[in-house]
């Protein structure tokens, strides 16, 4: 997907707003999908991303998350953890699919089907710039901004 064009996708937004990625096309953009609202491991990147979020901010890149919980969900998970940046609610599985993040995964023994935590940089110019599969959460926000800061 690295230098291809982002698929274009529109989902409901935390904050009554609706995402569409086309009408982003004149900022950076760092999409991260993770599996579920309010776990350990979930918490802990949306943390790190609303640290680092002023230093995103500062070269225009926007952050938007994106996992298959509600609205709802989202936009308690965003007030209890005060995320500056919108979650994106895929119930229907459109950007999941788009991006290919869904993945068999094993759950305490058992096989499910879940999004696999990953990340995409898409510049100004709507093309993804970068990719991250199966992300480990120590400090991976922190990559994905040094790999922003090296975009114009």
């Amino acid at each position: 997907m690295p230098n291809q064009p982002a698929p274009d996708f529109e989902l409901p937004a935390t904050g009554g707003k609706t995402f569409r990625r086309s009408s982003s096309n004149d900022k950076l953009l760092v999409l991260y999908f993770y599996p579920k609202d309010n776990t350990p491991g979930c918490t802990s990147e949306g943390q790190q991303f609303r640290d680092l979020h002023a230093q995103f901010a500062k070269r225009g890149c926007e952050i938007y998350g994106i996992s298959r919980d509600s609205l709802k969900s989202h936009e308690n998970f965003k007030a209890r953890m005060r995320f500056p940046f919108e979650l994106l609610s895929d119930t229907g599985e459109i950007a999941c699919k788009l991006f290919d993040v869904i993945k068999m995964k094993n759950m305490y023994g058992k096989k499910v089907r879940g999004i696999e935590r990953s990340t995409f940089v898409i510049d100004a110019r709507g093309v993804v710039r970068r990719e991250w599969r199966g992300v480990k959460v120590p400090g991976h926000a922190q990559e994905v901004l040094e790999f922003v800061k090296t975009l114009k």
